[in-house]
């Protein structure tokens, strides 16, 4: 019995450490600065509202799910753009990056029932996301 509590116990402190480096990994990379910002030229080009979402969410006074409708229209946007300028580079970067911005949307549409803080913490990953990858797109464009 005592040998399945201790494996009960190391599976559990597994998944949380795995958790918390990839929260902290996607991090990262989203907060990683280039020398040069593209991601506002991409919003305006493509007409994507995730800058108007960060500055309402700043001000924190927004429909959330206006907000998160305006993410996911944006995040699929840039996808096409990143697929279509990247040509398969750093893909694994784009897959974890497409993980963490599935999961905080999941956490988002779990959480706004319980807390606005939750659910704006979520929003706020979702956009430093699709800015991410605006500015990839616009970096790879101009490369």
């Amino acid at each position: 019995m005592i040998e399945l509590i201790t494996t009960a116990v190391m599976i559990a402190g597994s998944l949380l450490l795995l958790t918390y480096w990839f929260r902290y990994t996607c991090l990262l990379i989203v907060s990683a600065r280039t020398t040069r910002d593209y991601a506002s030229e991409v919003a305006m080009a493509n007409h994507l509202s995730f800058l108007e979402v960060q500055s309402q969410l700043r001000e924190r006074s927004a429909d959330f799910d206006r907000l998160s409708d305006l993410l996911d229209r944006d995040y699929a946007t840039v996808m096409r753009l990143v697929e279509q300028t990247t040509a398969g580079q750093a893909r694994l970067e784009q897959q974890m990056l497409g993980a963490y911005y599935r999961v905080n949307r999941a956490w988002f549409r779990l959480g706004r029932r319980f807390s606005a803080q939750v659910a704006l913490q979520a929003l706020e990953e979702m956009s430093m996301v699709v800015s991410h990858f605006a500015n990839a797109a616009g970096e790879a464009a101009a490369a």
